[in-house]
């Protein structure tokens, strides 16, 4: 039982990564498996939390490289969210939920020096969020 919680973690870590997952769908999969949905939250927003932190590591050590075709976030991507840091500041990390820009958030924390602690509260709470309204959604149907 507890793998599929472990499993539900690395799903929303790597979803959290630049890596192409999507742990919305295993999570449905997993509420409708009869899986506990307060557990599932926790292990959902922990790894995608955790999994930012991720990119935030690599904007802080990395940036230099980021003209480079290896780096992974986009230009566009990163300027975008460098704009919204400017006009939003830290609080532009509520929105690293985002399933298009928000990884590039995070990168960017990191390339903004964002200090950890800001960073992974304001990380947690939007991505709690998000989950938080996945499963109330499936608990609609």
């Amino acid at each position: 039982m507890i793998s599929q919680y472990l499993l539900m973690f690395g799903a929303a870590f790597g979803a959290a990564t630049l890596l192409p997952f999507y742990s919305e769908i295993l999570l449905v999969a997993q509420l409708r498996e009869g899986l506990h949905p307060g557990w599932l939250w926790f292990a959902a927003t922990t790894g995608n939390t955790l999994g930012a932190g991720i990119n935030w590591w690599m904007g802080m050590k990395l940036s230099q490289y980021s003209d480079r075709r290896w780096f992974p976030a986009r230009k566009a991507d990163l300027i975008r969210a460098q704009n919204w840091f400017k006009r939003y500041g830290k609080w532009t990390l509520l929105m690293s939920w985002m399933p298009i820009g928000g990884d590039a958030l995070t990168v960017v924390g990191g390339i903004m020096r964002i200090p950890a602690t800001p960073f992974f509260i304001l990380v947690a709470i939007g991505k709690g969020i998000r989950y938080a309204l996945v499963i109330a959604g499936v608990n609609a149907l």
